[in-house]
């Protein structure tokens, strides 16, 4: 069991009093995530309120907060007890069997056109093996064909766009496999959190985005820009793409600055120091699905 600790400040200068926000900072509590511990500090005494979505255990986060300047602080510790499988015995499953929950992430989205993407996909992946090795190959496609570079696209950055452009940050990275594996009838969603392991030369810890894509009867981790450790994921929320999961949403005049995240892994209840690391088989931190 990998345990990790963490924490993310958040600082905001806000210049229209009343300004709502929206946070998407809470760990999310599933059947292989556990919270241990955390707590929520505000700079100004605000009143809040925390909404957890029963179909994808998203935690939002709401308040509103005058003018002047608001920090916002989450601190956690959060235990990770991957359930694991082997890829060569996990199966996509036929749309006419997958559970309704799963049935959203088989549509194209805002930033992921699977529809026009379905050529692509068909005449690259339509004839390989349909299991967890179809996706291992979309997401080293992917991989493979974009370059990882930081301030390179916008909030409006596509799939279609990383495809053409072929550079992009994770969530870029996300956005194209999400599409390549929904245009071959692959569930596919966008997860949002942190995560430890990533290489220092990127700069300071930052939100990461991944994907997690349904197989056999759970949703399994993906990393397609290569640039983690899945074994280190902490999700926050997921959802079709970056719009339905962004780790902040305002309404009203604020100024931002970048987020100051801290995270360590730490000996678990057990006293085991256990480091994330890569592994050869699938890790889910997902419960199953039964077909409804």
């Amino acid at each position: 069991m990998v345990r990790l600790k963490f924490s993310i400040e958040l600082n905001y200068e806000i210049t229209h009093p009343g300004s709502d926000f929206i946070f998407n900072i809470h760990a999310a509590q599933t059947p292989h995530q556990t919270v241990v511990t955390e707590a929520l500090t505000l700079s100004q005494p605000l009143e809040s309120s925390l909404y957890t979505d029963p179909a994808t255990h998203t935690r939002f986060l709401r308040l509103k907060a005058p003018g002047g300047p608001l920090s916002v602080r989450y601190d956690a510790t959060i235990d990770l007890d991957h359930y694991t499988a082997q890829p060569d015995q996990l199966l996509e499953v036929p749309v006419a069997n997958l559970p309704g929950s799963v049935l959203p992430y088989i549509y194209p989205s805002r930033y992921c056109q699977s529809d026009r993407l379905l050529r692509l996909a068909t005449k690259e992946f339509g004839q390989l093996w349909q299991g967890y090795a179809r996706v291992q190959a979309i997401r080293d496609w992917v991989l493979n064909r974009v370059t990882f570079q930081s301030n390179t696209t916008t909030g409006i950055t596509s799939a279609v766009d990383t495809l053409v452009e072929e550079v992009g940050v994770c969530r870029d990275f996300a956005h194209l496999m999400i599409s390549l594996c929904r245009a071959v009838n692959i569930p596919a969603r966008f997860a949002t959190g942190i995560d430890f392991g990533a290489d220092p030369i990127l700069g300071p810890t930052d939100f990461h985005a991944y994907v997690e894509v349904y197989v056999g009867d759970r949703w399994y981790l993906f990393d397609p820009s290569g640039v983690a450790i899945p074994m280190g994921f902490v999700r926050f929320g997921t959802g079709r793409d970056a719009a339905d999961a962004a780790f902040a949403t305002i309404f009203g005049g604020v100024v931002g600055a970048a987020p100051v995240i801290q995270i360590e892994a730490i000996p678990n209840a057990q006293g085991v120091l256990v480091m994330p690391h890569h592994v050869p088989y699938a890790l889910s931190t997902d419960g199953q699905l039964l077909r409804t």
